[in-house]
Order: C-alpha cells, then structure tokens, then sequence
C-alpha cells in the first residue's frame, strides 16, 4: 500500500502526471470562466472570475480549453453522461446552440413542458405541472387566467432581486422586440428557456430558441477573483456563490419595500 501512495505521489510530481491530473479537474470537475458581459448583472457582474461545477449535470464531452477542441473529434456529441436536470431558476453555463465553442451564461426560466411568453417586457410562465400546482405553490405572486391556464407573472423576481428591467429601454421601435414580446410557446422535450437577469441587455432564448440539455455545461460554483471596468479588485465577492451574492441583493429590496411602505403611509419619503 505504501508503495502504491510512494508511486502516485511521484507520479503526480512529474510534468506527465499534473498535465493529467489539471485535465482531469479541468474536463469532469471545475474549470474557469470569466463573465465578459452584463448580461446576468446584478447577479453577476462583469469581471467576474468563477469556477464551473462542470458535474452539476452530467458529463459534458470534455473539450481542451482555449482550443475548444472535443477530445473526440470524430464526434458531435456533447454529452458523455447524463445527470441531474437544471431546475427553474437555476443559473446555467451553456454552449451556445449556434456556436458551440462560444460559452453563454444565463438563468434557466422554464423547463420542458412548460409555456410562456412575453407582454410588455414581464414573462408570464405556465408551469406544466398544472393550474393546481401553480395556485398551491406560487400564493402572494400576480397570476392570470388565459384560456384555462393560470399564468405566474415574473415568477422569479421575488426569489432572485438581480433580475430587472432597464427604465430606458422602451418599445419606441429602436430595440428588437423580443425584449417586449414573445408569442406564447412550449418549451420541447430536453430544451430548457434560457434568460438574462439583466433583462433588457442579454442576447438569450427570447431571440434564438430553447437550449438543448446536451448543450448544458454546468452552473456556477463560487467566484475566485473579480475585478471592476475601473480596475478595482471587488474582494467582497471573491469566495462568494451565486447565492452569497444574492444575500446583500434581497436586503436591498427590503429596505426599498420599506421605505414605499413609509412613503405609501405618511407621504413624506
């Protein structure tokens, strides 16, 4: 036995055997993303630097990084293993379904099965597993009735505060208008919809479709470093998860329901 560990530690010392152990970590447990865009603020901020629980799905076929080359290219595949399933709400790192050597990172809004669409910039989603369901499990949330169909409006809002909308942008014809309007639709059988938490600023499913359970990634873990547009290390976030950093977030609305509750009573603030 002791020779056994003697070999592996030796082993695990030589060039050969940290190239295989990084790839190992890299391909099947955690590797690193930096978030380029503001897509996902208040979530996640751009400068961001996190690390993939790559094994929160599945396996994934293990791509070389930078390269972005399938360590099997005779193969299309993106999958190795199947997993667990994103949830709703979840935030997921994902091949974008066009490109897939481009990463996309994004909030998982509805699963297979489900319906939604899109009025005036609010997402109204029809859970599949009924109007029974929906009225039992989303109470304090405004919900409507279309066609038999109980519809949750802005179901996640409450839940995750990063998300909202821009003030600014309004439908006067120079946006696209999938940021105002979705016809409704039902999400396909192992697609998931996918959104910004940065409604009004990310190119997500609105524009180009579901994303296809193969195309999954893995979610973000925790945050190793993050540095502002102006340079500034933002060592508050480093070490965080995405929950940690929703923390301060729901303190914030709090404080603004708050004082609009002051405001509404005494018409002073």
């Amino acid at each position: 036995m002791k020779k056994t560990l003697h070999k592996a530690y030796k082993f695990s010392n030589s060039w050969t055997g940290t190239i295989i152990i990084v790839l190992f970590v890299i391909f099947f447990i955690a590797q690193a993303f930096r978030i380029p865009s503001g897509s996902m603020k208040d979530s996640l901020l751009v400068g961001d630097h996190l690390f993939a629980k790559k094994f929160a799905y599945g396996i994934s076929m293990p791509h070389i990084p930078f390269l972005e080359l399938s360590i099997m290219p005779w193969s299309d595949k993106l999958r190795l293993i199947d997993g667990d399933k994103p949830s709703r709400g979840d935030i997921i790192i994902f091949r974008y379904p066009h490109n897939v050597k481009q990463h996309f990172v994004k909030r998982c809004v509805a699963l297979p099965g489900d319906e939604l669409f899109v009025d005036n910039k609010d997402l109204y989603l029809h859970h599949h597993e009924g109007n029974e369901w929906i009225l039992e499990n989303f109470k304090g949330y405004e919900t409507v009735t279309i066609l038999d169909k109980v519809w949750v409006k802005n179901p996640y809002m409450k839940e995750h505060p990063g998300i909202h909308h821009d003030d600014k942008i309004i439908n006067n014809g120079q946006y696209p208008l999938p940021l105002f309007y979705v016809n409704p639709l039902k999400v396909q059988e192992d697609e998931y919809f996918m959104m910004g938490d940065n409604r009004d600023h990310s190119n997500d499913s609105r524009f180009w479709g579901a994303v296809p359970y193969d195309n999954i990634e893995g979610t973000p873990w925790f945050i190793y470093f993050s540095i502002s547009e102006n340079w500034e290390i933002r060592w508050d976030r480093v070490g965080k998860t995405p929950t940690d950093l929703e923390e301060p977030l729901h303190l914030d609305l709090a404080r603004e329901e708050r004082l609009k509750t002051q405001k509404d009573d005494h018409g002073i603030y």
